[in-house]
C-alpha cells in the first residue's frame, strides 16, 4: 500500500510538473502563444493572482517577468493582457471587428438583462443597430449643439451656488459632482433634473455605488458562475441595486411611452421609443433583426445613464482631487482663465481653443488616473494573433490603459502629475503626446460618450475654478490618490473648502 501511494504521489507530481510545464511555455506545435501564468486544473491561475495589489498595478508588474503581452486561465477561461499601445491599437483599431465580442459573466448579466446593453452587449448586428441608433440621438440632443452647452452650464451655476452657500466650510464635492453630472445625462435621457436633497436622486446614488462596487470585477462567481447557488452578499448588493434601477427606469418608460408624440422627440428615451414603434407599425424585418424590445430600450438608456454619470463624475473628483495637491497648477489655471474670459462672463465651449492650461490639465487627469484603468474585456471571435502571437477564439482580450499611459518609454517620470507634458514650447495644446494615451478606448468599442464628457468637464472645471479657490481645511489631510478599484478607479472621499476669489467679491453677472 506505502508504495502505491508513494508511487501514485510522484505520478500526481510528474503531471502537475508536466501541466505547469506546459502552461509556461511560449510555443506549442509550431505556433506562438503569449508567455503564459502557471496554471492549474478548475482554477488555472488564480493561486498566481491572489495578490492584494489592484488588478491595474499587478498586471503591470507582471510584465517584468512575462512581458508586455502575456496571458493566463482565469478559472475556464483563457485570458490575455495588453499592456503596450502597439499590441493595444491592433486589438482596438486593426483588428478591431475581430476582436468586438464580449464575455459573458454572472454580474454583468445582472445588469443588462443578458446583454441588451450597448457596453456589455456582444458584438452583432442588434448591438450595431442600438449604438447607432443612440449615436444618432445624442448628435440630435447633445454633441456640439448650442442646447447641452446652456444644460451644462445651468447645472455649473447650481453647483457654483451651492458652493457659495458652504462658503468657509468643509463640503464633500462628490455628490455635487455627481448631481451636476446626473441632471445633464437626465436631460438628454429623460428630459428631466433633480434639485438638492432630492429623495429620488438619493436613491440613485444609492444602487449606483451598490452597482458600482460589485459589477465586473472579475469576482469568483463571473468565474465559477455555479457558485451563485451559494449565499453571496455582493451578488445580493448588486441585484437589490438593479431593481432599484429597474424601478425607475420603468416609472420614467412609463411615463414617456403615455405621453409619447412621434412629432415631438424630446430626448434620448422618445427617439428610441420612436425607433420601436416604427418599427412595430411597418412590421420590419430590421425590428425581427435586431430585436428592439422594451428590455433593449430600458437596458441602452441605463448603459448610457449609469456609465455617463460615473465615468464624468469620477473624472471631475479625480481633478479636484489633484487641484488640491497642486495648488500651483490650480492658480495658473485661474491665472488663464482671468486673461483669455476676464470677469464679465462665464467660459463657453469656445474658449477651450484658447484655454490651453486647463485643457493640458484635463488630459493630465484623464492620463494619471484612467477613469477605467482596464478597459471592458473584449473576446476574439475567430482565431487570430495580436503582434507575433497566436490568439484563440474565444480569448479574453484586457487593454491594461494604466500600463499605457504609465509607460516610462513614453512618458517622462509617468507618475508625476504635470500637464506641462500636454503642451508644446509655446504654450499651446497637443491632444496625444504620446501614442500611448488613450483615455476613451479607440475603435469601434470607444467610449460613445466621449464628445459629451469632454465638455462637461471643461465647463465645470473652468466655472468652478473662474470663481472659487479649492482649498483642503485646516488640520485635514490632502485626498488619497490610490483610488479604489471597480468598474471605474473611484476616489476615496474627502472634503473641500470652496473660497470665493477676492477679485470675485463685487462681481455678478447677469446671465
Amino acid at each position: 500500500m506505502l508504495v502505491l501511494l508513494v508511487g501514485g504521489l510522484v505520478l500526481a507530481l510528474g503531471l502537475l510538473i508536466t501541466f505547469f510545464w506546459r502552461s509556461t511555455k511560449e510555443s506549442q506545435g509550431g505556433v506562438r502563444y503569449p508567455n503564459s501564468l502557471p496554471s492549474l486544473p478548475v482554477i488555472g491561475s488564480l493561486l498566481h493572482l491572489g495578490n492584494r495589489l489592484p488588478p491595474h498595478i499587478l498586471f503591470c508588474s507582471l510584465q517584468k517577468k512575462y512581458g508586455s503581452l502575456y496571458s493566463f486561465k482565469m478559472g475556464s477561461h483563457y485570458m490575455v493582457i495588453v499592456n503596450n499601445h502597439e499590441h493595444a491599437k491592433e486589438v482596438l483599431l486593426k483588428k478591431g471587428k475581430t476582436f468586438a465580442g464580449r464575455p459573458r459573466t454572472v454580474t454583468t448579466d445582472i445588469l443588462t438583462r443578458n446583454a441588451k446593453d450597448i457596453a456589455f452587449a456582444d458584438y452583432s448586428p442588434h448591438w450595431k443597430f442600438h449604438r447607432k441608433l443612440v449615436h444618432s440621438a445624442l448628435c440630435m440632443f447633445g454633441e456640439g449643439t448650442v442646447a447641452i452647452e446652456k444644460i451644462i452650464s445651468r447645472e455649473a451655476a447650481s453647483m457654483c451656488q451651492t458652493l457659495s452657500n458652504f462658503q468657509n466650510s468643509p463640503l464633500d464635492m462628490a455628490p455635487e459632482l455627481t448631481r451636476a453630472v446626473t441632471n445633464v445625462v437626465c436631460a438628454l435621457c429623460f428630459n428631466t433634473r433633480y434639485s438638492r436633497g432630492d429623495p429620488e436622486f438619493q436613491a440613485m446614488q444609492n444602487y449606483s455605488e451598490g452597482i458600482v462596487d460589485t459589477v465586473a470585477k472579475d469576482s469568483l462567481v463571473d468565474i465559477f458562475p455555479w457558485l451563485q447557488i451559494f449565499p453571496n452578499k455582493d451578488l445580493d448588493i448588486l441585484k437589490k441595486s438593479v431593481a432599484a434601477r429597474d424601478q425607475l427606469l420603468q416609472k420614467k418608460f412609463k411615463e414617456h411611452k403615455e405621453a409619447f408624440c412621434s412629432e415631438t422627440i424630446k430626448d434620448l428615451m422618445d427617439a428610441l421609443l420612436k425607433a420601436k414603434l416604427s418599427m412595430e407599425n411597418n412590421n420590419s424585418n430590421i425590428s425581427q433583426d435586431v430585436g428592439l424590445t422594451d428590455d433593449h430600450v430600458l437596458m441602452t438608456v441605463g448603459d448610457i445613464f449609469g456609465a455617463g454619470v460615473e465615468t464624468t463624475s469620477t473624472v471631475l473628483k479625480w481633478a479636484v482631487a489633484y487641484l488640491l495637491h497642486y495648488p500651483e497648477v490650480q492658480k495658473k489655471i485661474q491665472e488663464e482663465l482671468d486673461a483669455k474670459v476676464g470677469f464679465e462672463r462665464y467660459p463657453l465651449l469656445s474658449d477651450r481653443r484658447n484655454l490651453h492650461y486647463l485643457e493640458a490639465t484635463i488630459s493630465e487627469v484623464l492620463r494619471i488616473r484612467p477613469v477605467s484603468p482596464l478597459l471592458i474585456p473584449h473576446v476574439a471571435l475567430e482565431d487570430s494573433s495580436i503582434g507575433e502571437y497566436t490568439i484563440p477564439k474565444d480569448a479574453r482580450v484586457v487593454i491594461n490603459l494604466w500600463a499605457l499611459h504609465h509607460d516610462d518609454e513614453e512618458w517622462e517620470n509617468p507618475g508625476a502629475f504635470n500637464p506641462d507634458r500636454f503642451l508644446d514650447e509655446n504654450g499651446n495644446r497637443i491632444y496625444s503626446p504620446s501614442p500611448s494615451y488613450l483615455p476613451f478606448g479607440a475603435g469601434i468599442r470607444v467610449c460613445l460618450g466621449e464628445a459629451l464628457a469632454k465638455m462637461e468637464i471643461f465647463l465645470f472645471l473652468s466655472w468652478i475654478l473662474q470663481r472659487f479657490t479649492l482649498e483642503v481645511a485646516e488640520g485635514d489631510a490632502l485626498p488619497d490618490l490610490e483610488g479604489k478599484f471597480g468598474v471605474v478607479l473611484q476616489v476615496n472621499k474627502f472634503k473641500v473648502i470652496a473660497r470665493l476669489r477676492e477679485a470675485w467679491h463685487d462681481i455678478e453677472i447677469t446671465t
